[in-house]
């Protein structure tokens, strides 16, 4: 029998946050895999899928809420995000959602055509196949829940990228953990240690957590959790982040059985 992630614990009139809480739940994570491989996906590797997505939108939070305290205010905008991810360029994740949405517009760059035309943006696709930015609205109530965590809030503006962002992760999780399996094991991958200035160097990882196994264990229509753990490496290049998502995505399923 396998043990649920904790809830809160509540402790007089403050309320203890416990790290293995999973804002996003298991079904909402199969709900994101299914949009993009027929594969069965775990229910271990639906919980690290869970709990990397968390840590990476938890980071994005601090460091918008950061940028939000330096100019006193509580309530987070979507400048804050932009400051986050000029700050510390491991959260530069989810990047197609930059595309659609208006606070990244103009600084991922004109596209231009091989007359040297600038190319117009795309336009919202009104077809019913799903996808990362249709679905993107899914993520509300668990950004929401994370934002309660660490006692702040957000304009709608900024609900809704941090909705996408989540979003375009996990799929983009789904996608490499289902490459990972067709292929056998990890076939591409590097990684960066990174350094910011006046900050202490990133502590060294252990071989496991940057080094997949170039062969997988198990049959080949499972994402199990293993799947998860390497397209992680592959999603986050290296550096503090890359780290946080391993060792919390292994907590959270210490208690599950690793298929």
């Amino acid at each position: 029998m396998t043990t649920q992630p904790a809830r809160p614990e509540r402790s007089g009139r403050e309320t203890v946050l416990v790290m293995d809480v999973l804002p996003f739940k298991s079904s909402l994570v199969k709900s994101v895999f299914r949009d993009v491989t027929p594969m069965h996906v775990s229910r271990s590797a639906a919980w690290a899928a869970a709990s990397v997505t968390r840590t990476v939108l938890t980071e994005i939070i601090d460091g918008a809420r950061r940028a939000a305290a330096e100019e006193a205010r509580k309530k987070l905008i979507p400048g804050d995000l932009l400051s986050a991810i000029d700050r510390n360029v491991e959260l530069e994740v989810g990047t197609k959602w930059y595309d659609h949405s208006p606070t990244f517009q103009g600084l991922t760059g004109a596209l231009y055509d091989a007359e040297g035309v600038i190319v117009p943006s795309r336009k919202r696709s009104r077809s019913r196949k799903p996808s990362a930015v249709v679905g993107a609205h899914r993520f509300e109530a668990g950004v929401k829940k994370l934002l309660r965590s660490q006692r702040t809030t957000a304009v709608p503006a900024m609900v809704r990228d941090l909705d996408g962002i989540a979003s375009v992760f996990l799929t983009d999780l789904a996608l490499d953990a289902a490459m990972v399996v067709r292929e056998g094991g990890v076939k591409r991958f590097g990684t960066v240690t990174l350094e910011m200035s006046g900050e202490p160097a990133p502590p060294p990882f252990l071989k496991e957590a940057i080094r997949a196994r170039p062969t997988r264990r198990g049959d080949g229509r499972t994402i199990g959790r293993d799947d998860i753990l390497a397209a992680t490496t592959i999603q986050l290049f290296g550096g503090n982040l890359r780290h946080r998502a391993l060792t919390e995505a292994r907590k959270a399923t210490q208690n599950t059985s690793v298929g």
